[in-house]
């Protein structure tokens, strides 16, 4: 296989089979196995090693994508790994849920070509999780320690990750998140068919090795104001994310069974991982046997209807106000839940929500697209035509997340925010309106991929380990 490359014209595109639509629903397991060796290479093999890497333009990470193919391709998996991982703290994880359809795989030189572009989040799922199998992921081992301390807000992909590379540098790394568990989203808003949660949590467990402290159960402003945390750091770093859920101004939204979603996916990761959940216990997170409407479009949405599939809902229907081609969701996730028995139901929203103690039924209004938005995608408008009554037990919000008012929750009236809510840094340097304290991922760009919050995390450790050398220079010349 050494060298032998452009195997596109010959070799059909494959991603590991799925298992069956009835099989996988019956669980929380992902839906594929990764690749076996040689299908891997093979698949590798179809890359074009083209002069201009659009995937990895296209990657918010710029992975080394086909030097890695390459590796792959020709059998040297160990140095394929040692590659991906330069440019990445979590690959198999990215390679589990990034939207390749969005970004690498559909700007692959090949698919524009119509051959099917490389495979290449499940290849770079089967190095990873090849490299802990083999044990090739190294122990995080500190640097020279610097006499300097970090505390991190949040525990999600981009507080790990930036906590990783200030610990290899030699920072003493603390760790609060709100959560009893590490990961934020990746272990309490990600459902186990997307993402396992023991690929979460190795990598946790992997920097808890390595000396970064974690004080979980831990709020901030609630347990330590922010000013409290700046005395006992040398730096802070918030990457709280957004959790805010957005409301629906719609009748009888505050009807009974009508949840949020995050609520709702929180209670079944969480009764994967055995804990007790009362909500769930009783019944008022548990789509069993109940008919579920899901209000939403993007990829939350579709965790929430495959979930429901799963807990044994008597139907699942999602409701979105755009078309198929207009949704923010990726269209691989649709293409699951359509296997697994969801309905769509597009051009449509929510008009009213009828029930006494809990909700009964939904009134549908029909939409159609208008001129294009602020996001260059047609704005949906009523049509005019009379409302559709379907029956329902559950109605899932899932409309998206904004930012929580973290000046009043952190006690910080002097952090500034933009006028969505999102914290206001200065673009160079992440560096928030308070001297020291930084911020990156959601809470900055507001809510998008972990493939993006990865790179923030990346980029604001390395603007807090040059403020942190700045300011040890400055306190010796002042001695």
């Amino acid at each position: 296989m050494a060298g032998d490359m452009l195997k596109f014209v010959d070799m059909a595109q494959a991603y590991p089979a799925k298992r069956s639509a009835d099989a996988r629903a019956a669980d929380f397991r992902e839906i594929a196995d990764r690749y076996a060796v040689p299908t891997a290479e093979e698949q590798s093999a179809r890359c074009s090693q083209c002069g201009v890497p659009y995937c990895a333009v296209h990657c918010p990470l710029h992975n080394h994508i086909p030097d890695w193919l390459r590796l792959t391709a020709e059998g040297r998996l160990r140095e394929a790994y040692e590659l991906s991982n330069a440019t990445s703290t979590m690959p198999e994880i990215c390679g589990r849920i990034c939207p390749q359809d969005r970004l690498c795989e559909g700007n692959c030189v090949i698919e524009f070509s119509g051959h099917g572009a490389v495979t290449i989040g499940s290849v770079e799922k089967f190095i990873t999780d090849t490299a802990w199998e083999e044990g090739w992921v190294e122990p995080l081992v500190a640097g020279r320690p610097r006499g300097q301390s970090i505390g991190i807000v949040g525990a999600g992909p981009a507080g790990l990750t930036a906590a990783e590379l200030l610990r290899v540098a030699g920072y003493d790394v603390h760790i609060y998140d709100r959560h009893d568990r590490a990961g934020g989203l990746l272990t309490y808003g990600i459902p186990g068919f997307k993402l396992e949660k023991p690929i979460v949590m190795r990598r946790v467990d992997r920097l808890k090795a390595g000396g970064i402290v974690f004080h979980e159960n831990f709020e901030a402003g609630r347990d330590a104001t922010l000013d409290e945390l700046r005395d006992r750091h040398d730096a802070l770093l918030i990457a709280t994310g957004v959790y805010r859920a957005r409301g629906l101004e719609t009748p009888g939204a505050d009807t009974g069974g009508v949840v949020e979603a995050l609520d709702y996916l929180t209670a079944s990761n969480r009764k994967g991982f055995g804990d007790a959940v009362p909500a769930f216990d009783q019944g008022g997170l548990n789509a069993a046997g109940k008919r579920v409407i899901v209000v939403g479009g993007g990829d939350t949405a579709m965790d929430c209807v495959r979930t429901a599939v799963r807990q044994g809902a008597t139907s699942v229907a999602c409701l979105y106000r755009r078309d198929r081609d207009n949704m923010p969701g990726s269209q691989r996730e649709v293409g699951h839940a359509e296997e697994e028995g969801v309905e769509f139901v597009w051009l449509s929203a929510p008009q009213a929500f009828g029930g006494a103690a809990s909700v009964e039924n939904v009134l549908i209004g029909r939409m159609r697209l208008g001129a294009p938005d602020a996001s260059g995608r047609r704005a949906p408008e009523p049509d005019g035509a009379a409302g559709e009554v379907r029956g329902a037990d559950m109605v899932i919000k899932a409309l998206g997340f904004d930012a929580e008012d973290l000046p009043t929750l952190f006690g910080a009236p002097d952090l500034g925010v933009t006028r969505w809510g999102t914290l206001l840094v200065d673009n160079a340097t992440l560096m928030t309106s308070i001297d020291g304290v930084f911020a990156a991922g959601d809470i900055v760009r507001g809510a998008s991929l972990v493939v993006w919050a990865v790179r923030d995390g990346r980029d604001v450790a390395a603007n807090i380990d040059k403020y942190l050398r700045s300011k040890a220079n400055s306190e010796r010349k002042a001695a």
